[in-house]
């Protein structure tokens, strides 16, 4: 492979998780007696930190909660589906185990919370494949700004350059993409509206992590 180094999307990524995001923001709403998100919202809300969302969550429903109470409150109604049925992608063990082989050095880079994203990734068998686990709460901003990547890539020993970012949601891609990192993008359902714009950003676009054309072009 010739970049070296590889830094990983969780959600919609790796793992087939966000249709149980979408409807965990659906549950906590309804648990406060509120309605769903409106679609401008639920765009809005994309590409945030789980603080941001909460952030959102408080400026749109006026609810007296800090943003930290209620990110605790949604984290720990998704943990038991990390712990539970959240399953990986096809194909995405198969790769990250050929990546690790070949001394691809590997990291997540999510809004997930680190102790959510180890938990799941550990019941599912692929933890030891990354080096580690970074949240976008602890760079302060979402993936509307690159530093999650650059972050990553500074942890990784790494520059953009040689540093392949694999992304689903469109925001995250372009982001990834502007700051000079080659970019893998998988198709996910939840972004079906965005993929003619996804395969124009994309190094490499794929539907599957066995897609014969990511192995060729990871030279796997």
């Amino acid at each position: 492979m010739k970049n070296t180094f590889a830094i990983f999307d969780m959600d919609g990524t790796l793992v087939d998780s966000m249709g149980f995001w979408n409807r965990l923001t659906d549950e906590f709403l309804a648990r406060r007696g509120f309605p769903s998100l409106s679609p401008e919202l639920q765009e809005e809300s994309i590409a945030l930190t789980m603080e941001g969302t909460a952030e959102l969550f408080v400026r749109t429903y006026h609810l007296p909660d800090t943003p930290k109470q209620i990110a605790r409150e949604i984290n720990s109604l998704m943990e038991e589906h990390y712990r539970t049925d959240v399953p990986l992608k096809p194909g995405a063990a198969a790769v990250l185990k050929r990546l690790q082989a070949a001394g691809v050095k590997m990291c997540i880079a999510s809004s997930t919370a680190p102790e959510l994203i180890d938990l799941c990734l550990r019941r599912l068998g692929v933890r030891d494949c990354f080096q580690f686990l970074l949240s976008c709460e602890e760079v302060g901003v979402g993936k509307t700004r690159p530093d999650v990547y650059l972050e990553a890539a500074r942890r990784l020993g790494a520059r953009p350059e040689n540093t392949v970012v694999f992304e689903d949601i469109l925001v995250a891609a372009s982001t990834a993409k502007r700051a000079g990192f080659p970019l893998g993008v998988i198709y996910d359902s939840n972004s079906a509206d965005d993929q003619e714009r996804l395969k124009d950003l994309a190094d490499c676009y794929f539907t599957r992590w066995d897609d014969e054309s990511l192995l060729s072009w990871l030279e796997l």
